[in-house]
């Protein structure tokens, strides 16, 4: 300790507050509980700290066994959308574009809490895509009117033009997510999209390297991440999906790739304290071979697009032992027919045939701005009767026996 102090004393005189304190690599591979340790000679003892995040996590989020929750958005209705547009066509002042986002958010809430869900989201009405919103917001993004490409089957997005170094002027999600959790003693997810995906869906300069873009990127999404924990938001997801559609056709170029990548969501994401919960979603992709560098991402929690393979996605889970817990997506989102609570329960399984069940999430597969509430609140209904199905069945097996 007298040795670090001496290190640092001239740092922090010199950088005040802007000196940060980081442990030089990440903790996968630290045992988590140095407290049971006890046969340790004293001496030795107090030369070691095992990680001890996700037990600080699990304290301060008193989460039950097969939390649920959701990726982040709910429908986009017409309302919704037209208070967007008016307000875009300056027809609808601040004030009243303020009010009628904040009136959607606590309508989200307030259909989660009766859903029963155990972390909840703010449902994002506010934001047209999840690229554009952000890059609307920070320096060195540029937008055309007219530049419409297709996403996916009749899904269009506008994708930003990323001609100059990034710089975010003020904070771009604090306002709603502070709204929703002030609803709610429930957990509210802070929702921001990462770098890679900001990046790789985006077109990018081409006068210095992508990296460094990333890196850019990266330490805006980081100064929103520490905003809203600094507000009081303990759960926060980084979504990527993009992070393996960015990979390079030659496969012998994924190494390099792979290493900007993972080091600028690491970067963005891993600046907060222990106890604050850090997601990522990822969609759209097979990642089995590439498993072993999304572990490196050292997210608390990853939420997957799973059940259109019927789980089978998760079989890469059987040799490589991830670090993480994991959120399978328990029904497709973009299908019209709703699930049944059996076939969630089944599909659970087998993921727990996969992966520790006390390591479970349970969530649909990704976002759902293009469902209607009726049906959205059918499916929701279904998964959250699945999980206190499991949550009661863990209990009945681990019950101690009546004499």
């Amino acid at each position: 300790m007298t040795a670090w102090l001496d290190w640092l004393e001239p740092l922090a005189e010199r950088l005040g507050e802007r000196l940060w304190l980081a442990p030089s690599c990440p903790l996968l591979h630290v045992p988590v509980d140095l407290a049971q340790e006890d046969r340790l000679d004293a001496g030795i003892r107090d030369w070691l700290a095992f990680a001890q995040r996700a037990a600080r996590q699990a304290a301060w989020l008193k989460l039950p066994a097969w939390p649920t929750t959701t990726i982040g958005s709910f429908p986009q209705t017409a309302q919704v959308r037209h208070a967007r547009s008016e307000y875009k066509a300056a027809r609808l002042d601040e004030a009243a574009y303020r009010q009628a986002m904040r009136a959607e958010i606590e309508r989200a809430i307030r259909e989660q809490e009766a859903l029963g869900l155990d972390v909840l989201v703010h449902g994002e009405a506010e934001r047209n895509d999840m690229v554009e919103y952000f890059g609307e917001q920070l320096e060195g993004y540029a937008f055309t009117r007219f530049g419409w490409v297709q996403s996916y089957g009749s899904r269009c997005v506008k994708p930003p033009i990323l001609f100059g170094d990034i710089r975010r002027p003020h904070a771009m999600t604090l306002e709603w997510a502070t709204w929703a959790q002030s609803l709610t003693p429930r957990p509210v997810k802070g929702m921001l999209t990462g770098p890679v995906t900001l990046l790789n869906w985006s077109f990018v300069r081409d006068d210095q390297p992508r990296p460094l873009t990333c890196q850019q990127l990266a330490l805006a999404i980081r100064e929103e991440v520490l905003n809203l924990e600094k507000a009081g938001i303990g759960v926060i997801q980084i979504d990527e999906p993009a992070l393996r559609e960015g990979l390079p056709l030659r496969r012998q170029q994924w190494p390099a790739y792979l290493d900007w990548a993972i080091a600028c969501f690491r970067l963005a994401a891993n600046g907060v304290r222990d106890e604050t919960q850090i997601h990522t979603h990822m969609c759209y992709s097979e990642f089995n071979d590439i498993i072993s560098a999304i572990a490196q991402m050292d997210a608390d929690v990853i939420t997957i697009e799973a059940s259109r393979s019927d789980m089978e996605l998760l079989d890469a889970f059987v040799d490589f032992h991830c670090p993480n817990d994991i959120g399978p997506g328990v029904y497709d989102i973009h299908s019209p027919n709703l699930p049944t609570q059996e076939q969630i329960v089944q599909r659970l399984r087998q993921a727990a045939r996969r992966i520790p069940p006390e390591r479970l999430w349970v969530n649909p597969d990704c976002g759902l701005k293009t469902r209607q509430w009726p049906e959205v609140i059918g499916a929701l209904t279904r998964m959250v009767a699945a999980a206190r199905q499991l949550r009661q069945e863990t209990a009945q097996k681990t019950a101690p026996a009546k004499a």
